[in-house]
């Protein structure tokens, strides 16, 4: 049985930042949980197979976070360890963005602002095609930024896309700063209600309050789409990642690597975690 342990969807995400020398690895880890309770408990995926027929919809619009998604994909089966050890290498499928063109990823996700377009077409249309599909879209909150976002949150309830949970990574962190710094945006909850969404905001490294907000948003009677508000740390996992934005864009280095393995390795399940 898959459990999509979150230590382990870490370590997963280490080795492929270690072997492609690539960054993005705290933006990464901040959405690990988020990952984990969909693909446990939430993602109606069919048969299984990447592009199974009627399976929901996950679209990572933070698309730089998509090794925590291949992680997943890794857990599932749908990658191979020749894939994790090749990420990021000169003829890779893998990039360090989401690029549709692997099975498994439905957006090509690197201009922010645009994956959670695509995820409210597809919620229409499955909802016009009366196919019971959901569409989950994952955002950052410095991604809340573009205004393509605003305008597909506006549509979104206009047509009354029930089918569609919109999921904010709130880390507090962007590439170039803190989310207030950079554009503050005041309270993002308070705003996406404004928007005519059913909002909720939970712990998103707390498995349990994940999974009940997602329940809760999904079982709702009611025609509106769905928002989760997700208070996640940058670098969740690795104490010397841990709100340090730097590591939006550093490397491991030999030593960096064997230092975040052995905590990843040595902490027990829940303890960083709870």
């Amino acid at each position: 049985m898959r459990t999509f342990e979150p230590r382990k969807l870490r370590q997963t995400i280490l080795r492929m930042a270690r072997a492609g020398s690539t960054v993005h690895i705290a933006c990464a880890f901040s959405i690990v949980e988020l990952l984990a309770v969909l693909h446990r408990s939430h993602l109606n995926l069919g048969d299984r197979t990447p592009r199974a027929a009627g399976r929901d919809y996950l679209v990572l619009s933070k698309g730089h976070g998509v090794m925590a998604q291949y992680a997943c994909m890794y857990e599932l089966g749908w990658l191979a360890d020749s894939d994790i050890e090749s990420y990021f290498h000169d003829g890779t499928p893998l990039k360090g963005l989401a690029d549709a063109h692997v099975p498994g990823i439905e957006v090509s996700s690197g201009s922010l602002g645009h994956g959670l377009s695509v995820g409210v077409g597809l919620a229409l249309a499955a909802k016009r095609a009366g196919t019971g599909q959901r569409c989950f879209a994952v955002v950052g909150d410095g991604e809340m930024n573009e205004g393509a976002n605003w305008e597909a949150l506006l549509f979104a309830a206009h047509f009354r896309l029930s089918n569609l949970v919109v999921i904010v990574d709130a880390n507090g962190f962007q590439a170039m700063g803190s989310t207030r710094d950079v554009m503050d945006l005041g309270d993002i909850a308070d705003k996406l209600r404004a928007f005519g969404l059913e909002t909720r905001e939970a712990d998103g490294h707390d498995e349990a309050a994940l999974d009940a907000a997602l329940t809760e948003l999904t079982h709702l009677a009611s025609d509106r789409p769905r928002a989760l508000v997700a208070h996640t740390v940058k670098g969740k996992g690795v104490s010397f990642m841990e709100h340090d934005n730097r590591w939006h864009y550093t490397r491991l280095s030999a030593d960096t690597y064997a230092a975040a393995l052995a905590e990843l390795q040595t902490c027990s399940s829940g303890e960083r975690f709870a």
